[in-house]
C-alpha cells in the first residue's frame, strides 16, 4: 500500500520487528499504542483485524489502547489473547481478515514490549508501508464515525496449535522430547500440538509453562538455552525444542546437551524440501549472521544461499523475489513458505522432525558434522539512538581489519530491537576471532 507519504521518510518509531520500548514509556505507552492502532486502520483500510498478545504484565494495558484506537477508526476486532506471533498469521488467514497485530517484545525482558502489525497475507508489513504508518500517527481528521466492535476469541490459540499438529508425521514422533515455553506465547499452544498429536502418549516433558507476566524469557527458552540443554542431559531426553517469548523462534538441544541452532535447522530442512523436489527448493535465504559453513554445506548439495540484512521479513522479502522455498535466520527464525509466512517455531520443530525421519538422519552427530567455522559475536551498549552511530568512521576503522582476514568476514551493525552495536567476526582460526574481537570492541567503544 505505497503511497506518496512515503517519500524521503525514515522510520522513528519501527525497527526491524516493529515498535519496541519499555513498556509504559517511550513509544510503548497505551496513549500511542492508541495513536498507532488508529494510524494502522488508517492504513489498512480494512475492518477486520485479529490481536494477539505474549504474557508480559503490560500486554494487557496495551492490547485495550491498541484496540480501542482500532474501534475507533470502526475496526471489528478479533482478540485471541495469548498465542505465538505465527498463530496471528494463521488467523489472520483463516478468518479472511484485513490484517494482524500482536503484542509482544519477543525475546526481551519482560519490562519490555511491542507492537507488530501484519498485512492481510499474515504476513509482516514492508519498512514503506510501516513508514506510511507513522506519518498517518498525528492524523486525527476523517473519523470513521462509526464504533467497531472488540470480541474475544479464546479458541484461536487453539486451531493454530491443531494446524500446526497437522503437520506432524506420526512415524516422526521421538519419545523422551522436551519442549521449553519461555513462559511465553507458546505455553498456551504448545500443550494443544502434544495433545493432538502422538506426543501425549509419550514421555514428552513441558517446561517453562507457568507465567506470571514478569517472568517471560528469564532464564528460560532460547534466550537461556541452559535451561533446557541441562535438563535435556540430566533426563537423558532424545531431543528438546526451545522457543522465545512470542514463539517465532526455535532452538534445539540434542540428546548431549547442546545446541542447534538455525543454521543447522536450515541445512537439514534445505536438504529435506530438495529431497521432495518442493519449488524453490534449490536456493535458501539466510541473513549476514549465519556462518559461513552452511553455505559450503548447501552447496555440496547444489543448493544456493542467498544473503539479506538481518530480520526475518527481509528473509521473508529475499524468498519472494527469488522464489526460494526456505530461509531463515541463526538465531531459529524460520519460513518454509510450503508450510508458513512467517518465522514460526512451533511449525520448525515439526518439520524438523519430520526432515529427520525422512532424511534417516542422526540428531545426535549433527553439530560434529556441521564443523562451523569459529565466530563470535560481541554486544557494546550504545548510549545514544542507533541513526546517530556514525556507521562510516567505523567502517574505514574496521576496513583495515578486513584485510587480516583471508577467508572470513567482519560484519558491524546496530540492533534493530536494542540499544546495541553488534560485532560479528568469523574465520577459520579461533586465535584470530578472538583477538580481532577484543580489538574492535576496544576501538569502538567511543561510537556508542
Amino acid at each position: 500500500m505505497e503511497s506518496d507519504l512515503i517519500l524521503n521518510y525514515e522510520r522513528k518509531f519501527f525497527g526491524t520487528d516493529g515498535v519496541r520500548d519499555l513498556a509504559n514509556s517511550g513509544s510503548m505507552t497505551p496513549e500511542f499504542a492508541l495513536k498507532l492502532g488508529r494510524a494502522f486502520i488508517k492504513f489498512n483500510r480494512g475492518k477486520k483485524i485479529v490481536v494477539g498478545r505474549d504474557t508480559r504484565l503490560s500486554g494487557k494495558m496495551l492490547e485495550g489502547a491498541l484496540t480501542s484506537g482500532m474501534s475507533s477508526e470502526g475496526a471489528e476486532i478479533f482478540s485471541a489473547g495469548v498465542i505465538p506471533t505465527p498463530g496471528i498469521s494463521y488467523a489472520v488467514k483463516s478468518l479472511n481478515a484485513d490484517g494482524g497485530a500482536v503484542i509482544s517484545a519477543s525475546h526481551n525482558p519482560a519490562e519490555y514490549n511491542g507492537i507488530k502489525f501484519l498485512g492481510s497475507d499474515g504476513c509482516k508489513l514492508s519498512d514503506d508501508e510501516e513508514a506510511e504508518i507513522e506519518q498517518l500517527l498525528d492524523n486525527h481528521s476523517n473519523f470513521s464515525g462509526t464504533v467497531g466492535n472488540i470480541n474475544n476469541n479464546p479458541e484461536l490459540v487453539k486451531d493454530y496449535a491443531k494446524h500446526i499438529a497437522s503437520f506432524l508425521n506420526d512415524d516422526a514422533v521421538v519419545n523422551n522430547v522436551a519442549f521449553d515455553c519461555a513462559s511465553g506465547a507458546s505455553a498456551e499452544s504448545v500443550p494443544v500440538l502434544v495433545a493432538e498429536t502422538k506426543f501425549s502418549r509419550l514421555n514428552t516433558k513441558i517446561i517453562s509453562r507457568e507465567y506470571n507476566g514478569l517472568d517471560i524469557n528469564k532464564n528460560c527458552g532460547v534466550m537461556f538455552m541452559k535451561n533446557l540443554t541441562d535438563y535435556v542431559a540430566q533426563n537423558k531426553l532424545a531431543l528438546g525444542f526451545a522457543f522465545d517469548g512470542d514463539a517465532d523462534r526455535v532452538l534445539i538441544s540434542d540428546g548431549k546437551g547442546r545446541i542447534i541452532d538455525g543454521d543447522i535447522i536450515l541445512w537439514v530442512l534445505g536438504r529435506w524440501l530438495a529431497k521432495r523436489k518442493t519449488k524453490g527448493s534449490d536456493k535458501v535465504a539466510v541473513t549476514v549472521m549465519s556462518n559461513m559453513a552452511l553455505e559450503t554445506h548447501l552447496a555440496g548439495e547444489g543448493i544456493e544461499t542467498l544473503r539479506c540484512p538481518v530480520g526475518d521479513r527481509y528473509v521473508l522479502e529475499t524468498m519472494r523475489n527469488s522464489g526460494a522455498s526456505l530461509g531463515g535466520e541463526q538465531s531459529g527464525h524460520i519460513i518454509a513458505s510450503e508450510f508458513t509466512g512467517t518465522g514460526d517455531g512451533l511449525c520448525t520443530a515439526v518439520l524438523f522432525l519430520n526432515a529427520v525421519k525422512e532424511l534417516n538422519e542422526d540428531v545426535q552427530t549433527l553439530i560434529d558434522r556441521f564443523g562451523r567455522y569459529p565466530q563470535k559475536l560481541t554486544n557494546l551498549m550504545l548510549t545514544k539512538p542507533r541513526e546517530f552511530v556514525n556507521m562510516e568512521a567505523i567502517d574505514e576503522i574496521v576496513s583495515e581489519y578486513r584485510e587480516k582476514i583471508s577467508n572470513g568476514r567482519i560484519f558491524i551493525r546496530t540492533s534493530g530491537t536494542e540499544p546495541l552495536l553488534r560485532i560479528l567476526i568469523e574465520a577459520p582460526e579461533k586465535n584470530l576471532v578472538e583477538e580481532l574481537s577484543e580489538i574492535l570492541s576496544s576501538k569502538l567503544k567511543e561510537f556508542c
